[in-house]
């Protein structure tokens, strides 16, 4: 999680939603991580999450993540989620819950939805509260203050 929290803060720094993922592989070894590039690249799906599943994916030239896992910073939205599912991602860990956005314990729950293909094991709140702070700042910045 802590390749994460850096992508996500690089991210940020890009003036970016503070969002960073990373795909594991069975070994433990980092195989693709992003950073939210949504503004950057003018393009709504550039989400930390897709944008790592896609590089995973082109470096194992395969569609399919089976027996690897996800992190990332903040609960995936309902896009996210289903390019999780469509993946095969075997674990997900995330850090901080999304009321507003949240795809997966809130909101849509892709995952509990009979037409899910593929649900992960998910693993919520960790280092939620690291990943808290950063978008509370980013988003008080926004704000002036």
């Amino acid at each position: 999680m802590d390749v994460a929290l850096r992508e996500a803060e690089a991210a940020g720094g890009r003036g970016e939603v503070p969002v960073g993922a990373v795909v594991v592989n069975a070994a433990g070894l980092v195989v693709a991580q992003a950073g939210n590039r949504t503004r950057e690249l003018s393009d709504p799906t550039a989400h930390a999450e897709v944008l790592a599943i896609r590089a995973a994916c082109a470096a194992l030239g395969s569609e399919r993540l089976i027996g690897h896992d996800l992190y990332v910073t903040l609960e995936p939205c309902a896009m996210c989620a289903a390019a999780i599912a469509a993946s095969r991602i075997g674990r997900l860990y995330y850090g901080a819950g999304d009321p507003k956005s949240g795809g997966v314990a809130q909101g849509a729950r892709v995952f509990a939805h009979a037409q899910c293909h593929h649900a992960p094991e998910v693993y919520d709140g960790i280092n939620a509260a690291a990943s808290e702070k950063m978008l509370k700042a980013f988003f008080a910045g926004k704000r002036g203050g």
